[in-house]
C-alpha cells in the first residue's frame, strides 16, 4: 500500500530513468478513441483515482470516461474519504452511468499507521479511535457504492509481546466486524513491507495474516493480497496466493523494485495474472503504483503494460 507516499512517488517519476520496457510500451499504439469498442481484459483492473490525470485533466469524473474507454471497469480511490461529499456522489453517480466498479477505499489510516501502535495496544481510546474510523468509512462505502475497505492491523506496539498485540487486533476487528456486518461491508487487510516502505508494522507475511483473518472469523475480515508488498517480503508469489486464496477478496499489483506498473520490474506479471484467472478469482485488482514515464506518455505506457500483462 502507499497510503502516505504515492502522492511524492507521483511527483518524482518524472525524475526517473526511462526503463526500455516502459519506453517501447509508450511508442505503442495509442488507446481506442472515445466511442470505439475497446477489447475487454480477461482480469478486473481498478485503476488508482488520479492515474490518468494528464490525459483526463477534469478531474476524477473525466478520468473514469477515459479509463472507460480504454477498457477499464473499476477505479479504486484510497484518497475517497477525504473528498468533499458532492465529489464523493459525482463520482459515483458517474460510474453507475458507465456500469463501473468502486474498488476499495481507505479505512483506518489514522489508527493504523500511528507510531507505537493502536490497535495492537489495547487501550481502550484506541479502540474508540478505530471504531470511528470504520463508522465514518461506512458511510462513505454507502455514499459511494463500493464494499471493500482496505484496513491496517497498525504498528507494533513495542512494550507488548507479538502474540499480545495480535490477540488486541483480532478483538478490535470483531467489533469492527460487528458494525460491517449488517451492511455487507468488508475490511480487507494486507501484509505491509517492512523492508521498503513500513517498517514496524506487525503482519507483514500472508502466513501470519491467513491465520489472523481465520482467528477473527467473519465475511466482514478478508485479505488484500498485494503482489508488490508480497514479492518483496516473501516472494513466492503464486504459492502464496494459492494457499490463501479462500480468504482473498480484493488483490492490488504494482512492480518492484520501484512500484511501477507490471513490466517495469522482477516479477513475471502474465504468468501469475494468468494463475489468478485460471485459479478462478473474479474480484478486482487494485492498480496501487505509479508509473514509470511522466505525463501521457506514462499513461500511455501503463495501459498497454496491462495489456501486455492481460494477454495470456
Amino acid at each position: 500500500m502507499h497510503r502516505r507516499e504515492f502522492v511524492k512517488g507521483a511527483a518524482a517519476a518524472a525524475a526517473l530513468s526511462m526503463a526500455p520496457d516502459a519506453i517501447a510500451r509508450a511508442a505503442s499504439p495509442a488507446p481506442a478513441p472515445s466511442g470505439s469498442a475497446p477489447k475487454p481484459f480477461k482480469l478486473r483492473y481498478a485503476f488508482d483515482a488520479g492515474q490518468f490525470s494528464n490525459s483526463a485533466p477534469g478531474g476524477v469524473v473525466d478520468e473514469l470516461k477515459f479509463a472507460h474507454d480504454q477498457g477499464f471497469t473499476a477505479m479504486e480511490d484510497n484518497r475517497m474519504k477525504g473528498r468533499p461529499v458532492a465529489e464523493q456522489e459525482a463520482i459515483a453517480r458517474e460510474m453507475t452511468r458507465l456500469g463501473m466498479t468502486m474498488g476499495i477505499i481507505l479505512n483506518n489510516g489514522t489508527t493504523g499507521f500511528k507510531t507505537g501502535g493502536s490497535l495492537t495496544t489495547g487501550k481502550p481510546e484506541e479502540t474508540e479511535a478505530f471504531l470511528a474510523e470504520v463508522r465514518s468509512s461506512i458511510e462513505c462505502a454507502k455514499r459511494v457504492n463500493t464494499k471493500w475497505m482496505t484496513s491496517l492491523v497498525g504498528m507494533m506496539d513495542l512494550k507488548l509481546p507479538r502474540g499480545y498485540q495480535i490477540a488486541n487486533v483480532i478483538d478490535n476487528v470483531r467489533r469492527a466486524c460487528e458494525l460491517l456486518e449488517p451492511h455487507g461491508l468488508v475490511m480487507v487487510f494486507e501484509p505491509l513491507n517492512v523492508t521498503e516502505n513500513h517498517p514496524g508494522f506487525l503482519i507483514h507475511s500472508n502466513d501470519e495474516l491467513y491465520m489472523f483473518v481465520k482467528a477473527v472469523k467473519s465475511p466482514s475480515c478478508k485479505i488484500l493480497y498485494d503482489l508488490y508488498h508480497s514479492q518483496i517480503n516473501e516472494g513466492h508469489l503464486i504459492y502464496n496466493f494459492d494457499r490463501c486464496f479462500d480468504e482473498v477478496a480484493y488483490i492490488q499489483t504494482g512492480d518492484t523494485p520501484g512500484r511501477k506498473e507490471p513490466g517495469t520490474g522482477e516479477v513475471n506479471y502474465r504468468n501469475v495474472f494468468k494463475f489468478i484467472h485460471d485459479k478462478g478469482y473474479t474480484g478486482l485488482l487494485g492498480m496501487e503504483h505509479g508509473k514509470s514515464l511522466p505525463g501521457k506518455e506514462g499513461e500511455m505506457a501503463l495501459i498497454q503494460a496491462y495489456r501486455d500483462a492481460d494477454n495470456f
